[in-house]
């Protein structure tokens, strides 16, 4: 699908992810109609504006909205063809502490985005995932999952519609807000960075990378597909290493909620997944279209039962001196030991 001509619409649009895709279909779709930054945060929004003034880039639009709120996120959605869902709540112990908020935003959410899309004439939704939504151990997790599973039943709702949804499932996003990288980095100056666990691994997608496999399930999906990268993985000691090579790693103990390996299929996942060469994907177990002529057009072949795909399983990994140089590339070119 060209993007060229088509009016977008993205929930949490000022987080780390939001501000890379408007990035990205700005400078690969000059023509595109219109781009919309739906969130809640007036401050984020006018800081963003100052990055992408509308002068400048015409097609934005900045929307100030919450997804718990179904009127104003369907007042948002008129003349959209496209909604990209990224907003949510994902901080783990924050998730954990205030549950039902998170159950607000990220499930409640999820299904306000479905019934604005079958009610506005919307042509593709593509809904951001989590590793932690396999398999989930936390609450974070579990409202993705239920959202996820949300977005895959919503293609047998939306009847003669010219309408899919599907999500995309990555892994930790290299320096995003709130993640380890950007946490080690503020540290490391007082000596010392935290360890919750020295086994413990993680993996690793840049914020173009992720793009990238929106985009890819803009174009390509059929609907009801999970698309999974192949990604590598880092030991979170190999990062301290890296960005803090004479610190103190200090074991501090697991945080409530969190796992010492991340899984993105798990093994019973492993019935309904294909390899599509760069991405998985988990199809759907009741597909509104034919299995087989999904395979044969994306040249997909089955994984073998009881596959799964695991952090701390998997055959690619990193190495400090990469993640150094990750770091420059994607997260501080001025990073310097």
């Amino acid at each position: 699908m060209d993007l060229n001509g088509k009016s977008i619409l993205v929930t949490g649009g000022t987080g780390s992810f939001g501000k890379k895709f408007i990035l990205t279909v700005l400078e690969k779709y000059p023509s595109v109609k219109r781009l919309v930054v739906y969130s809640r945060d007036e401050l984020k929004q006018f800081e963003m504006s100052q990055t992408f003034p509308q002068s400048k880039y015409p097609a934005i639009r900045y929307f100030i909205g919450n997804i718990r709120e179904l009127s104003r996120f369907k007042r948002a959605c008129e003349g959209i063809d496209i909604i990209v869902h990224a907003a949510a709540l994902k901080q783990v112990p924050t998730a954990e502490y205030n549950p039902m908020e998170c159950i607000k935003t990220n499930v409640n959410g999820a299904y306000n985005v479905i019934q604005a899309a079958l009610d506005c004439g919307i042509k593709k939704v593509v809904a951001l995932s989590t590793d932690k939504a396999a398999a989930p151990i936390n609450l974070y997790g579990a409202t993705k999952l239920c959202s996820d599973k949300l977005f895959i039943a919503a293609n047998n709702m939306k009847g003669n519609r010219d309408l899919s949804f599907s999500v995309v499932r990555y892994g930790n996003v290299m320096g995003s807000r709130g993640s380890v990288i950007p946490f080690f980095m503020n540290k490391r100056s007082e000596g010392v960075l935290p360890i919750t666990d020295a086994s413990m691994t993680r993996f690793n997608i840049s914020l173009a990378e992720g793009v990238d496999m929106v985009i890819n399930a803009i174009n390509n999906a059929w609907g009801g597909e999970i698309f999974v990268p192949k990604i590598p993985s880092y030991k979170i000691t190999d990062v301290a290493t890296a960005i803090g090579p004479d610190c103190e790693q200090k074991i501090i103990g697991i945080r409530p909620g969190e796992k010492i390996h991340e899984e993105m299929i798990t093994e019973a996942d492993s019935y309904t997944t294909v390899d599509l060469g760069r991405y998985y994907a988990i199809l759907p177990q009741v597909p509104v279209w034919d299995l087989q002529d999904y395979k044969k057009h994306f040249n997909a072949k089955s994984v073998a039962p009881g596959f799964k795909y695991n952090s701390g399983t998997n055959t690619e990994w990193i190495s400090v001196e990469q993640i150094r140089e990750l770091i420059q590339e994607h997260v501080d070119p001025d990073f310097v030991l």
